[in-house]
C-alpha cells in the first residue's frame, strides 16, 4: 500500500502526469543532494519516490499552475 493513498494526492495536484513529474524530479533531487525537507526519521517510505510523494501530501512542496 502506497502512502500517502494517490487518490488523495491529486487533490492537491490535479494531474497524474504533472504528479509523476514532480515527484521524479524531487526524488532525484533528494538523491543528489541529500537534502531533506523533513526529519528522515519522519518519513514512513524509505525510498526517495515514497519521500517526495510525502512531501506533497504535507504541502511542502507547492504546485503551482501556469
Amino acid at each position: 500500500m502506497i502512502y500517502p493513498s494517490i487518490d488523495k494526492i491529486l487533490n492537491i495536484v490535479d494531474s497524474k502526469y504533472a504528479l509523476v513529474y514532480i515527484v521524479a524530479s524531487r526524488s532525484k533531487e533528494m538523491m543528489k543532494t541529500n537534502y531533506y525537507q523533513m526529519p528522515e526519521k519522519s518519513y514512513k517510505s524509505s525510498k526517495s519516490i515514497g519521500r517526495a510523494l510525502e512531501e506533497v501530501y504535507a504541502d511542502m512542496i507547492h504546485v503551482t499552475r501556469k
